[in-house]
């Protein structure tokens, strides 16, 4: 937490600002996009310092083998075995249901590359744990950093999906070449 206040601090230094906020929910899933490039990190760490977010992350189970799993589970991490019954989207549900707050941060686009389309598991686990979406834009061209208003998956995917791309219109990335179309498959 120290690291990310500190990382935020060279980012207002450099020009950078952040808007928005948490909403009140104490559960939520934390989107970030357009992610372009490695740096997309250092701007998530500077975010992490300014909305003071101690976010969770899914990453995969043998990561968390001794001895670097206490490292990642201090760091917020999730581990998920894709071969388990039930899958991501249920190992996930079942942290939201144990915890008391949780904040799950996760770049749908799944890729630093153009992707074709969003990876579309944020709405499942949404859906599934009956937790908003907060869009977290990441804006190199405006020097912004903004967490957006809340979005509640009720069930029309391409209704939602609007909302989600409403709060990205504009927004450039590091390198906008990279930049792919936000859409997933369950759209029309």
């Amino acid at each position: 937490m120290i690291l990310n206040r500190i990382v935020y601090r060279i980012f207002r230094l450099l020009g950078w600002r952040f808007e928005g906020g948490l909403p009140p929910d104490p559960k939520v899933i934390v989107i970030g996009a357009p992610h372009t490039s490695n740096w997309d990190f250092l701007a998530f760490m500077a975010a992490m310092g300014a909305f003071r977010i101690r976010p969770r992350y899914l990453g995969k189970h043998s990561l968390f083998r001794w001895p670097f799993g206490i490292f990642f589970r201090a760091l917020g991490g999730i581990p998920v075995d894709r071969r388990k019954p039930g899958g991501v989207v249920g190992q996930v549900v079942e942290e939201f249901a144990g915890a008391e707050r949780m904040v799950l941060v996760l770049a749908p686009e799944g890729t630093r590359g153009s992707a074709e389309k969003w990876k579309s598991g944020f709405i499942a686990i949404a859906k599934a744990a009956g937790v908003p979406v907060v869009p977290g834009v990441l804006d190199f061209g405006r020097k912004t950093i903004r967490l957006a208003d809340p979005v509640r998956f009720e069930g029309d995917v391409n209704a939602f999906m609007d909302r989600i791309r409403t709060a990205y219109a504009g927004a450039t990335g590091r390198r906008p070449q990279g930049q792919g179309p936000i859409r997933v498959n369950e759209e029309d």
